[in-house]
């Protein structure tokens, strides 16, 4: 397929097929890597949406340093970008930014469907230093209107497993530790109306994508709202989908499954995306 990338802002590109496509505008951004999904983005293009926006989200001048009181209204700017020149909107996530779009996902009727991948039902403290610099004391990953999202903190008394340190035992003690914090930290995806699709790998050694992915799934259903869930017990915390290479990189953490199982995953959950991207004919 002949694609055209233009530049985005912060590192960031915008592909699209030039014959204009379905009429889906997707957004794609990366976890807490913050790294530019290219690839995906170009993969999504080829598979014919009309336009795929990628770009750096944080942890490049001009953006905040870290994960810690992210704006969730910094999303809108490329949502925007995408609205002006697509029918609909769709936002691929993966990890902290699955959680970050299933927060924003219903404060803007832009939005028409959210693929979180590897995602979380809670909103967790805050990824990196703050602007001073410390990471303690803990804060929000996210802010809303100015405001910090109520969020889960970790348990500094849980150490990571392993070497590479395995983070899963760290997040799953910690929901039990603050269980009084939950409630209020759990994200109300019952308030977006759209299609969500969840996708998670049960060796995921980073966080319980799988028990995240069904507490968000009996959240969802229980409003009757169209949610679907894929998962394959041996694939780990990243998804890689047909035409991608296994990402390499970022922070030095055992994220489970092996490149076999991941692309599993990525193959069982293709049809359920092409089906959220309008792309089954």
């Amino acid at each position: 397929m002949d694609l055209r990338t233009r530049p985005y802002d912060h590192d960031g590109v915008l592909v699209a097929p030039a014959d204009g496509g379905n009429g889906t505008g997707v957004l794609v951004l990366s976890g807490s890597s913050g790294r530019v999904e290219t690839e995906r983005a170009t993969v999504l293009a080829s598979a014919g949406v009309s336009a795929a926006l990628t770009y750096r989200w944080f942890g490049s001048p001009g953006l905040p340093a870290a994960i810690w009181e992210y704006p969730l209204e910094a999303f809108g700017r490329a949502v925007g970008t995408l609205a002006a020149e697509c029918e609909r909107v769709v936002l691929v996530g993966s990890s902290k930014t699955a959680e970050g779009f299933l927060l924003y996902a219903a404060d803007d009727p832009r939005v028409d469907a959210v693929v979180a991948l590897a995602p979380t039902h809670v909103v967790w403290a805050n990824v990196g230093p703050g602007p001073d610099g410390e990471l303690r004391p803990q804060h929000s990953s996210w802010s809303r209107g100015g405001e910090p999202v109520p969020f889960v903190p970790y348990d500094d008394a849980v150490e990571a497993l392993g070497d590479p340190p395995a983070y899963a035992p760290v997040y799953a003690q910690s929901l039990d530790t603050a269980a009084s914090l939950v409630p209020p930290a759990t994200i109300a995806v019952e308030r977006f109306f759209g299609d969500v699709l969840l996708v998670a790998g049960g060796d995921d050694q980073v966080w319980p994508a799988v028990a995240s992915a069904r507490a968000i799934e009996t959240r969802r259903t229980a409003y009757g709202l169209p949610t679907s869930v894929v998962t394959h017990p041996d694939a780990g915390h990243r998804v890689v989908l047909p035409g991608e290479q296994p990402a390499t990189g970022a922070q030095r953490m055992a994220r489970g499954g092996t490149d076999a199982a991941d692309r599993e995953l990525g193959e069982l959950a293709w049809p359920d995306i092409l089906r959220v991207l309008d792309l089954v004919r």
